[in-house]
């Protein structure tokens, strides 16, 4: 494998494509498959993403289904640690601990697998976007059930204008994101 240097320069958020109206008029969807496609760009944003999850000694990066998996798995990896996926009911092939959560219009599940994480685990959960912040929620609650402490929760993106960030430090959660992006 080849690991490629460090670039403080470069601008992730102009790696990341907006595509608008997606998936409805009025929309406009950040996506990542550019900056992940880009391989300064996609190691630009693990390396920052391991440097700001190294100052909290999480035991576990833990990623949110789905795309949180891609950046969890490569810092986790970068990071020495290992990778605790956190995943839709039913995708999860063992026991399972879960949490049933509220979204805008119904409710949803995130499970791990019993035995993942435990008491007295520090955790950092990871994941690409963060919009109203209720599955990160969900998710911090899921760590916390199980007694695990979640240290942070850090992101690619966040889109301020959805009020996400505010939610989750509301709640005690410290949240970092690399990228903002207002609703332009």
């Amino acid at each position: 494998m080849i690991a490629l240097p460090p670039r403080p320069e470069l601008d992730l958020a102009s790696l990341v494509r907006t595509i608008p109206d997606f998936p409805k008029p009025g929309i406009q969807f950040r996506d990542i498959t550019t900056l992940i496609g880009d391989a300064a760009g996609f190691s630009e944003s693990v390396r920052r993403l391991s440097a700001r999850a190294a100052i909290y000694r999480p035991d576990y990066i833990v990623a949110v289904e789905a795309r949180g998996f891609l950046f969890g798995a490569a810092m986790a990896t970068a990071m020495g640690i290992g990778l605790v996926p956190v995943r839709k009911a039913g995708k999860l092939p063992g026991v399972t601990v879960g949490v049933d959560y509220e979204l805008e219009y119904g409710a949803d599940r995130l499970e791990l697998h019993e035995g993942a994480v435990t008491a007295g685990h520090r955790i950092v959960l990871v994941d690409d976007l963060l919009a109203t912040g209720g599955t990160i929620l969900a998710a911090a609650k899921l760590m916390q059930s199980v007694g695990a402490e979640v240290a942070a929760a850090l992101f690619v993106i966040d889109l301020p204008d959805l009020g996400g960030s505010q939610r989750l430090e509301a709640a005690g959660l410290v949240c970092e994101t690399l990228i903002a992006f207002d609703g332009d």
